[in-house]
């Protein structure tokens, strides 16, 4: 695993201790607002934790911010700070972990509250999905591979940095204030700016969910979740045109990354709002009940299928319906997170795969070399006859 982020690995698993220590600050606020009659000694517990955790998250930062200018040639003592924190987080999340665990047998309140035992309970698999990621990232090399030579290195480092590369977001970007109308003769449509997205609006009150979701959840997932996705989204995209117009792209793994994930998040939120709503419920209805009994034979197949993806994703993440547009029929998808180095609710255009089955009867691995004859063969017409029809569909900006 070592050799999938090379000189990045530090920056990686950075990004993760940083990712979680978010999560379980947020999980200590969480606990206590699903209890609310949590007896005060364990409550203390919980708060206790909540600077404990903000301060590990904001060291994971400085640490990230300190190593990106310059990540293929990190400060003396910087893989020795990474580790020491590497050490620290895991220990507060296993002793989190078994403190929650604790919690749910001696604490009446706990035990007492169906939902805060579920929660609860979903709290600790989620400290131990941090645990078990942070291992999987730092598995060691197989032994056998120790004494190969540098070209096999290398080749080994490019195929899984292939798997990091995903889908490039397909339609170009525009100027800011741009606008373009369809061939709908519709009024035109303002584009989202480079960094100007923006936390869209409930298409309810916060309370409109209740009993199903309760409101405080609904307020910290629109309000606080959501909006760090649009922020990091935003800051992404800046850092990426900042690269385009210095052409300086040592970070572009990096903030390729972090477009993916809180754009993903973005944009799956968006969808998520509204495809909820307080009349809501019940089977589906009209022309996509129709498919969903064609593609998985009934309503209820379809449900039991749904529900069990979504139970067994790993860690956090989603259970999603898709249409494809190539196989005409709904599948059900799942992501751990919000993504895998892609985004949802956009459409592809022009992908390059770079596997290395792709290129290395030729070229072995001059990958470089591949990437530079690939643009002698781009069928263009292809790609515009793609984007306009892809440019159909109009969206809310956000």
């Amino acid at each position: 695993m070592l050799l999938v982020y090379g000189s990045y690995m530090p920056i990686r698993i950075l990004e993760e201790i940083r990712f979680w220590k978010m999560q379980e600050k947020e999980h200590t606020v969480v606990i206590r607002q699903i209890v609310p009659n949590l007896e005060l000694p364990y409550a203390a517990m919980l708060q206790a934790w909540e600077p404990v955790f903000a301060r590990t998250e904001q060291m994971a930062d400085q640490l990230i911010q300190k190593a990106l200018p310059h990540p293929a040639a990190l400060p003396p003592g910087f893989q020795a700070q990474t580790d020491a924190l590497l050490q620290a987080a895991a220990k507060q999340s296993r002793t989190f972990a078994e403190q929650l665990t604790a919690l749910l047998t001696v604490s009446p309140a706990v035990a007492g509250s169906p939902i805060g035992v579920t929660v609860v309970k979903h709290i600790i698999r989620e400290s131990e999905y941090f645990l078990n990621a942070l291992a999987t990232l730092l598995e060691p090399r197989p032994q056998e591979h120790e004494n190969e030579n540098d070209a096999a290195s290398v080749d080994a480092q490019q195929s899984d940095e292939t798997e990091e590369a995903g889908f490039r977001r397909g339609i170009a970007e525009e100027d800011e204030g741009s606008s373009r109308s369809d061939d709908s003769g519709r009024a035109p449509v303002q584009s989202v700016p480079i960094g100007g997205h923006t936390l869209p609006p409930l298409p309810y009150s916060y309370d409109a969910l209740e009993p199903y979701i309760d409101t405080m959840t609904m307020r910290i997932h629109h309000d606080k979740h959501h909006q760090s996705y649009v922020d990091g989204l935003n800051k992404a995209e800046k850092e990426l045109e900042k690269a385009r117009k210095t052409g300086n792209f040592d970070l572009v793994k990096h903030w390729e990354r972090e477009l993916a994930f809180n754009g993903a998040g973005h944009y799956l939120h968006t969808l998520f709002w509204n495809v909820m709503s307080p009349k809501g419920g019940g089977a589906a209805v009209g022309p996509l009940a129709q498919q969903i009994q064609k593609d998985f034979g009934s309503y209820e197949a379809f449900k039991k299928q749904f529900s069990q993806a979504a139970e067994k994703v790993e860690g956090g993440g989603w259970a999603i319906l898709v249409w494809s547009p190539r196989s005409r029929r709904l599948e059900i998808l799942t992501a751990e997170k919000h993504q895998n180095l892609s985004q949802w609710d956009v459409v592809p255009i022009l992908p390059l795969d770079v596997w290395e089955h792709a290129y290395y009867l030729k070229h072995q691995n001059k990958r470089p070399e591949y990437i530079t004859n690939w643009w002698n063969v781009v069928n263009w017409p292809y790609a515009n006859e793609r984007f306009q029809e892809a440019s159909k569909l109009v969206w809310a900006p956000y």
